[in-house]
């Protein structure tokens, strides 16, 4: 906490060495360097916990183990029921407590371990001090660089300020809280299903309207195209990207529901020219064809252009006598889409559509007329559960504003 605040009558301020165990071993970050090579792992054992079990609040994801010989070295870094772990690395900041009944193990180089000693204070107190925390931002100090957010040190962190009223006073603000969260992700959860049930009504649609279509005419999409193609990484991946200039659109950026910006690269005039081929213009249909959003499907916003794609979004342009938003509509239908998933699967780990699949992939070709009312009939839907989710959207992101809001009031003696 970059400002200390007046704290209540009988809290203090401690550090967080104040508040764990007396061993070396209370406060551990995970092994770094030849300590934990990949060539230590076995098939059963000793397991090694990762970042992901802090980040999902799982400790029964992984697949690292390390024989008993290996445990027995690495001894230090084990984590017992009840312990704290912290991703230090990457994703940072996620917390998870450990079950009484945790498979034996130790905490790899991404994670940060603590021990409380609960004579002092409530484990619970503690992750919850520590979420508003991270929710502020962490101190520019106690991280090395904004590109990776490492945690720097340990050292570091033993001089976090905590704010800590007495052990009862902590377990009544920690029964307050969870009666009050209860409500509040009740409330989130409504909402959520309110969204998911907007979706669904949507896809059903959609399913319904393209179901009475089936019986018109059906071509390959190359009949009604003038281009199918994906385009590739600049030399250099990430590090070549500008923070200015030509858009060049991921499959991140391609969602059913419509383009996002988040994650959006842009390359220089040199990097284009060699993209040349994949040059977006207006009213493309853009459909990723790789990864784990593999179908997913939008057209881009013309005040994103100029464009390019890269290898994992393929551009499918058009004839005039075929409406964009038909096609774009048809694609996004749960039924379509089930099809075009099930012809990328081909056995394969990494899920791909191919350019030959999307060619020979067959579309109904109603007369424009027919596309034209389909696509009036489908916007206003889809305008109206957009706006739905939209609401739904806000007023969870209102419960999650005030879940942070209790929080900063419960550590300043204010619940």
């Amino acid at each position: 906490m970059s400002e200390l605040y007046e704290l209540p009558a009988g809290w203090s301020y401690v550090k967080l060495t104040d508040i764990v165990g007396k061993e070396k071993t209370s406060i551990k970050r995970g092994p770094f360097g030849s300590a934990l090579k990949k060539a230590f792992f076995v098939d059963s054992g000793y397991k090694v916990y990762e970042q992901k079990n802090a980040i999902k609040d799982d400790f029964s994801l992984g697949e690292y183990y390390i024989n008993e010989e290996k445990f027995n070295e690495l001894k230090g870094f084990e984590v017992k029921g009840g312990d704290i772990i912290i991703s230090c690395s990457g994703t940072i900041g996620k917390i998870s407590v450990a079950p009484m009944n945790i498979k034996k193990g130790i905490i790899n180089q991404a994670l940060l371990k603590l021990t409380l000693n609960n004579d002092v204070i409530d484990t619970t107190f503690f992750v919850n001090f520590w979420i508003d925390y991270v929710n502020k931002g962490m101190s520019e100090e106690s991280t090395k660089g904004a590109a990776i957010k490492n945690i720097a040190s340990v050292k570091v962190l033993k001089n976090l300020d905590i704010p800590l009223p007495p052990l009862q006073e902590q377990k009544r603000i920690v029964a307050k809280l969870d009666s009050l969260f209860a409500k509040i992700d009740q409330a989130i959860t409504l909402h959520q299903h309110n969204i998911d049930e907007a979706e669904a009504l949507m896809g059903s649609v959609l399913n319904e309207v393209f179901g009475e279509l089936v019986a018109s005419k059906k071509v390959p999409l190359k009949e009604i195209t003038t281009k199918i193609g994906s385009g590739s990484t600049p030399r250099g991946g990430q590090k070549a990207y500008k923070s200015e200039g030509i858009s060049l659109i991921r499959s991140m950026n391609v969602h059913d529901a419509g383009f996002r910006t988040k994650g959006l690269a842009f390359i220089d005039d040199e990097q284009a020219k060699k993209l040349n081929n994949v040059t977006i213009e207006e009213n493309d249909v853009l459909l990723n064809i790789t990864g784990a959003s593999v179908a997913r499907c939008c057209i881009l916003d013309k005040n994103y252009l100029p464009a390019r794609v890269n290898q994992h979004v393929s551009i499918i342009r058009l004839k005039k006598e075929v409406l964009p938003k038909f096609i774009h509509y048809y694609l996004i239908s749960p039924s379509v889409k089930s099809d075009l998933l099930f012809s990328s699967s081909g056995g394969a780990t990494r899920e791909a559509i191919t350019k030959s699949m999307l060619e020979n992939f067959e579309v109904p070709l109603p007369p424009i007329e027919t596309q034209q009312k389909t696509v009036q009939y489908l916007d206003q839907l889809s305008q109206k559960t957009q706006a739905l989710k939209k609401a739904q959207q806000e007023k969870m992101q209102s419960l999650i504003d005030l879940k942070a809001s209790l929080l900063d009031r419960a550590f300043r003696g204010k619940i």
